[in-house]
């Protein structure tokens, strides 16, 4: 049996090296001083569809991810990794999304795909932590969900068996395709990648890389199908510009602050109700907790 997997990703900035820098004067994040990674959760769903690939020959596997033009790059990384194709939804016009425009636009190209059995993405994104796009797109495709994956036990005769990891133990769940999984740090860690498909894939790019590169290596690039990735914008999507970018998110951010941890001196307290009040009213005041 042959299935169409598509894998949701998205390429975010290294939040564990984040430095006096990370952070501009108006609050937003200082991309530019932090390193562009593969989100996490999202290599663990991608093992999970390629583990699906392995069971079912014939099946493919599509990385779908939104962002700047060089969001290739982590489709590039799951090709090494065993993938066959990816697409960067990326236009100007979708900046500045919150979830809910950023699950509408995904929703939108994965209607342009057309053809799938199963979604995949991890749990949630390291630079937003809400763990909600994945839920949404189901709910705009109209499709069965099931969240904190840990592993796909079986997928078979329509239906997919997953194994969830919930915060006080395991549940094991079937539920009809096609439908979204969202996948949990806790599931295996992806692959490494094949270096003969590093060497065959390397000089993959998407029409933005493109035109950066010499007539020579446009020529190899054009002599060779497989090396050229998809870019979509959100009119190819037949995207509502009033449901995307900023015009479709209702979140809006009240305020940013700064706030850094400094060694004071200690603080002895009594083993009474009244110093602890005192303490957590401190430390709510302070930011520390709250």
């Amino acid at each position: 049996m042959s299935l169409n997997i598509i894998v949701l990703a998205k390429q975010v900035p290294d939040t564990r090296n984040v430095g006096k820098d990370a952070m501009k004067a108006d609050g937003t994040i200082n991309r530019a001083a932090l390193p562009a990674i593969f989100n996490p959760e999202d290599l663990n769903a991608l093992e999970q569809a390629l583990r699906i690939k392995d069971a079912n020959p014939g099946s493919t596997v599509t990385l779908l991810t939104m962002g700047l033009p060089r969001a290739s790059e982590i489709i590039r990384e799951a090709i090494y990794r065993g993938a066959d194709t990816g697409i960067v939804l990326t236009d100007r016009v979708l900046g500045g999304a919150d979830t809910l425009a950023t699950s509408y636009s995904l929703a939108q190209a994965i209607k342009k795909i057309g053809n799938y059995d199963i979604i995949l993405g991890g749990r949630q994104a390291i630079d937003g932590d809400t763990a909600q796009v994945g839920p949404q797109i189901a709910e705009k495709l109209g499709i069965p969900q099931v969240t904190y994956a840990e592993e796909i036990l079986d997928l078979k005769n329509g239906f997919v068996t997953v194994k969830r990891r919930l915060e006080h133990g395991v549940e094991t769940v079937k539920a009809p395709l096609p439908c979204v999984v969202t996948v949990n740090g806790s599931a295996a860690e992806c692959r490494p990648r094949n270096a003969m498909r590093v060497m065959k894939y390397k000089r993959a790019v998407s029409p933005s890389e493109k035109e950066k590169l010499s007539a020579d290596m446009q020529a190899i690039v054009d002599a060779r199908p497989y090396l050229n990735l998809q870019e979509w914008s959100a009119a190819y999507v037949d995207a509502d510009p009033e449901q995307i970018g900023l015009p479709g998110s209702p979140t809006k951010v009240k305020a940013i602050e700064n706030v850094v941890f400094t060694a004071k001196e200690s603080l002895c307290l009594e083993d009474n109700d009244q110093h602890i009040e005192e303490l957590i009213k401190a430390l709510i005041a302070n930011h520390t907790i709250g």
